[in-house]
């Protein structure tokens, strides 16, 4: 009699990964944090290049366009503003939503926005698509800052942060470098295409291998029934009712606004006597972003070391003394200033953000939100009044205008600082 067939037993599928309380943190070193600190890396990449490929291009447009040093320096302040506005959305809509579709659609619609303005063929046309892509760009920033602050163990919180960080100075500084280098070899329209593209590439990047959020819990606004706008009211008012998350945003205001107003001017400073130097050889000194890149860690690491409260008043010092170096008429000392202001103004930001993610118990995309809402803002206001100064009083007006801005930062460090906020 023929032996019955035998049938294994079935295989039982892998059980899905907890989702909620009890799902395990990203840890430090293990192969999904390197995979998800490389893609928000890309992401931050992408993003900053968009938003800064434009500045190195100041001096062009003041040319080829016959307006003023403010008048071009739109170019970055529309879309900085616009980015501003609509972080203090994005937030609140990734908080119902959730975090990697908002972030995909982000870098898709900047990224397709960018090469719609290579195409526009006049300056009001492209000052309305810049603006266009800072309400687009809007999705990312925040929403990276939330969840990193929801996956990554809270330990590792300051490292991550700086991590991503990093990315996004190697786009500020990839995306003011390619446009200056290939707009010398080509015309600008090419550079900021290409930029555009790089987004499309990044959304599609994080669409397919950023893992989904697991400590992702949505939220409405605290309360059941209550709409997006009141939500939006009760959480910014649990926010700015909390003096220590107020100084940190006045942190992001001040060193964002001495930040940009250094580098929407020096170029024009470094085109002019004594230095006359080539657009060409003007965006080399973009290469400092690569201090950038290396405090944002370093900053990160030592602030949950050491505390944040530390650490920032020592980068705020930090980037009074680059400013200071900047202001002897030799090159090379203006490049150490120049890498010495930028190696300490993304520590001062590294810091910040980590604190902001640990400040904040809840409605965190909300308090990312009015950080970079704040961050923004003090690009778009310092950034266009920084020109103002440099037409009445050139470099000279320019130092003491980022001098007063670094003064309310050191003092607001200090007063944090002392304060001892956890």
């Amino acid at each position: 009699m023929p032996n019955a067939p035998s049938s294994a037993p079935p295989v039982a599928a892998p059980p899905a990964p907890p989702i909620g309380k009890d799902a395990p943190y990203l840890e430090v070193g293990t192969p999904a944090y390197r995979r998800v600190t490389a893609i928000l890396f890309v992401a931050g990449f992408s993003t900053f290049a968009t938003l800064y490929c434009v500045q190195p291009l100041l001096p062009d447009f003041v040319r080829a366009y016959g307006i003023s040093p403010p008048g071009a320096s739109l170019s970055l302040s529309v879309t900085t503003a616009a980015l501003a506005f609509a972080l203090l959305v994005a937030g609140a809509i990734s908080d119902r939503s959730g975090r990697k579709g908002i972030m995909v659609a982000s870098l898709a619609l900047s990224g397709g926005l960018g090469l719609a303005s290579a195409l526009a063929p006049s300056w009001t046309l492209f000052l309305v698509l810049r603006t266009l892509a800072g309400l687009a760009l809007g999705g990312l920033p925040a929403v990276a800052m939330a969840y990193v602050a929801e996956e990554v163990n809270p330990k590792s919180a300051g490292l991550t942060m700086g991590l991503y960080i990093g990315g996004t100075a190697m786009g500020g500084m990839g995306g003011r470098v390619l446009t200056v280098l290939i707009t010398d070899v080509s015309n600008w329209r090419v550079a900021v295409g290409l930029v555009g593209a790089m987004g499309i590439a990044a959304a599609i990047i994080v669409a397919l291998a950023l893992p989904p959020s697991r400590h992702f819990r949505p939220r409405d606004g605290g309360q059941q029934g209550v709409g997006l706008l009141g939500g939006l009211i009760a959480a910014w008012r649990l926010h700015l009712s909390d003096g220590g998350l107020v100084a940190l945003f006045a942190t992001g205001f001040l060193a964002m606004g001495a930040f940009v107003a250094v580098f929407n001017y020096v170029g024009f400073r470094l085109q002019a006597p004594p230095f006359n130097l080539a657009p060409a050889t003007v965006a080399a000194l973009f290469l400092v972003y690569v201090f950038g890149i290396i405090s944002s860690p370093l900053f990160g690491g030592l602030s949950s070391r050491f505390g944040p409260g530390r650490v920032l008043v020592a980068s705020s010092l930090l980037m009074a003394l680059g400013l200071g170096v900047m202001g002897f008429p030799r090159l090379d000392t203006l490049a150490m200033g120049l890498g010495l202001f930028t190696f300490a103004f993304f520590g001062v930001h590294s810091v910040a953000s980590g604190w902001i993610g640990l400040r904040a118990r809840q409605h965190r995309g909300q308090a990312s939100s009015l950080y970079l809402f704040a961050y923004y803002m003090g690009s778009t206001l310092a950034g266009t009044a920084g020109g103002f100064f440099w037409h009445e009083g050139a470099w000279t007006g320019v130092t003491l205008f980022v001098g007063g801005l670094l003064v309310a930062l050191i003092l607001n460090a200090l007063g944090l600082a002392a304060r001892r906020v956890k």
